[in-house]
């Protein structure tokens, strides 16, 4: 038994530390799924707190056959949806700016300040491209392709089938790469039929 598994069996017999133990471990990747899903630091930060809070309620209700932390992150991931419909908002007016880039991140190979902000305006951009997903659309996007969840961990979380998500993430995939294409697309400039071909 590994550590993890120890202090999952010590919590569900009521080990306050080593429920701490297991929210040290996993707390930064329950707080970007929070973030990814939401797009704001507080909320996540609340997101993080309410699923911890609903893991250590229903820590009885754990099947150790699966892996701790998809558990969490399944939790986190149904929180984030319901906060999202209870929002009721829809987030078609996306006020991003146009900034040039494709859709892979650089490579660096040390800190470079112009990389860094380059780097950083790409994720806020995919941020507010995420914002345009359906909320389990975005659930899927998030732990496919930031937590490395398989499209069967993805669908216990969600309550779908495998089918469902792989046609959810195909959907998804095309959904931002399109959103991408639009807003990083060059403004289209209508030449006047008198202006130069050079204009």
């Amino acid at each position: 038994m590994n550590d993890e598994m120890a202090w999952v069996a010590q919590a569900q017999q009521g080990s306050d530390e080593a429920f701490t133990h297991l929210v040290e471990t996993y707390q930064t990747h329950v707080y970007n799924l929070s973030y990814r899903m939401l797009g704001d630091q507080n909320a996540a930060e609340d997101a993080a707190q309410e699923t911890f809070l609903r893991a250590f309620q229903h820590l009885h209700r754990y099947d150790r056959k699966r892996p701790f932390g998809t558990w969490l992150l399944s939790i986190a991931a149904h929180y984030c949806i319901d906060r999202l419909r209870r929002r009721k908002f829809t987030m078609t007016s996306i006020d991003g700016d146009d900034e040039q880039g494709g859709f892979e991140l650089p490579d660096t190979d040390g800190p470079n300040p112009e990389s860094e902000a380059i780097h950083s305006e790409q994720r806020e951009q995919m941020q507010q491209l995420l914002k345009r997903l359906d909320a389990t659309d975005r659930a899927a996007i998030v732990m496919r392709y930031w937590h490395d969840c398989s499209e069967v961990e993805i669908a216990e979380s969600l309550n779908l089938t495998v089918s469902a998500v792989k046609s959810r993430l195909h959907r998804a995939r095309r959904a931002l790469a399109g959103y991408w294409q639009a807003d990083t697309a060059p403004a289209h400039h209508e030449r006047r039929p008198h202006e130069s071909p050079a204009f």
